[in-house]
């Protein structure tokens, strides 16, 4: 049966308007972020209290209507703190799902797999893990760290130790993971720069359950202060109990999770946080009177009001978690998502205002956490996620 003229002109705009149409829907479509955080296994504490202010933050950009009218999809795989496991979910989230850009892995031994990898796909990726080689413009054009790094973590350790604590004897010991033995093999020539002898250095398996040997030999050597890097929990609270135990009474300074709830809980007695001053970050720590600043008060209310528990976190990792979706979701309303667009714009950053601190790149410097936000607290004073500045510190 033929058409006449006026059915092959209708016929004919059906085609045309379903084709104008297709890219109007799936310019509505989801926009698909992979995310990798370690929310089981030894290292997931951290991955933990980030992933509750990712979420949040997923949540409050969706429900303001997305980016551009997209919604935000997180593709989520637990790297279960393994980085096999890291590296097998990024494969999965770059070819099967297509993700427009990568956040995390948010520790560091599974971030040491996974960068190269997205490197290779052409991957954005904005991470929080502190590991000096983790970012190198030149190797990995398409990486970002919104997070300090080891050398300006260990930095004001180091410094704290020997130029406000006065100790120049140091024992500094680590896990067995990617994080830990860089940190080690990062701190040791740091502290002998500063006139400091580390004494013992030492890497030993996070689940070993008798740490007293190694503190023999520390207190054996004339340690004055133990310098501690890990992100697990257990093995930083065995450290500090067989301290208490021993009645050594040495100071020890170190990685930000020896101030977590979950360090709290898994001590013998309280008094043993007591000389314990962790790693924080001067945005999310009180101020004179007890007070944290606006904006970070303001973000806690909101906390608060959705019933985020702090009672096994740190507020740094929620709000870091929190910043980070916020920080994508604002390059891409700027940019879309095409790579070298969304790249192009963190290019040129400045003074992103995250809770966490303000973050600003270039295209040289991929490392975005300034210097002067990175301070020491005192562990016992941990209150709502958040802590006083360690003795010797200032607002």
């Amino acid at each position: 049966m033929s058409l006449t003229r006026r059915q092959a002109l209708a016929s004919a705009a059906a085609v045309l308007a379903s084709s104008i149409a297709r890219p109007a829907i799936a310019a509505k479509e989801p926009i698909m972020i992979g995310y990798l955080p370690a929310l089981t296994g030894p290292s997931s504490s951290t991955g933990i209290g980030i992933n509750r202010g990712v979420q949040l933050a997923v949540q409050e950009i969706n429900a303001a209507g997305g980016i551009d009218g997209r919604q935000v999809e997180l593709i989520v795989r637990d790297t279960q703190s393994e980085p096999t496991k890291a590296v097998n979910g990024a494969a999965e989230l770059i070819h099967s799902h297509k993700v427009s850009v990568m956040l995390g892995p948010v520790n560091s031994g599974e971030s040491l797999a996974v960068v190269p990898l997205l490197a290779r796909a052409n991957t954005p990726q904005l991470h929080p893990c502190w590991v000096d080689t983790l970012t190198d413009p030149k190797k990995y054009p398409m990486c970002f760290r919104n997070a300090p790094t080891n050398q300006q973590i260990g930095a004001a350790a180091n410094r704290y130790v020997v130029e406000v604590l006065k100790r120049k004897k140091v024992a500094v010991i680590s896990d067995t993971t990617g994080y830990g033995t860089a940190s080690v093999n990062a701190y040791v020539p740091m502290l002998k720069t500063l006139g400091a002898d580390a004494v013992y250095q030492g890497n030993v398996d996070a689940a070993n359950p008798d740490l007293k040997p190694e503190l023999l030999r520390m207190q054996s050597a004339g340690a004055e202060a133990i310098m501690p890097w890990s992100v697990n929990a257990g093995f930083l609270s065995r450290i500090i109990n067989t301290r208490g135990q021993m009645g050594w009474d040495v100071p020890i300074v170190g990685q930000t999770t020896l101030g977590s709830g979950q360090t709290k809980d898994l001590l013998e007695k309280p008094e043993y946080w007591a000389k314990v001053y962790p790693n924080n970050f001067r945005p999310v720590c009180y101020g004179p009177g007890g007070q944290l600043n606006d904006r970070t008060k303001a973000f806690l209310d909101r906390l608060k009001s959705a019933k985020v528990d702090f009672n096994d976190t740190l507020l740094w990792w929620v709000a870091v978690g929190y910043d980070t979706p916020r920080m994508i979701a604002e390059a891409m309303l700027a940019t879309g998502t095409e790579p070298a667009q969304f790249v192009g714009y963190l290019n040129k950053l400045k003074k992103y205002p995250g809770v966490y601190g303000d973050i600003s790149f270039t295209p040289d410097q991929h490392n975005g956490y300034p210097d002067e936000e990175v301070v020491m607290v005192e562990a016992n004073s941990l209150r709502d996620g958040a802590f006083n500045l360690a003795p010797g510190y200032s607002f």
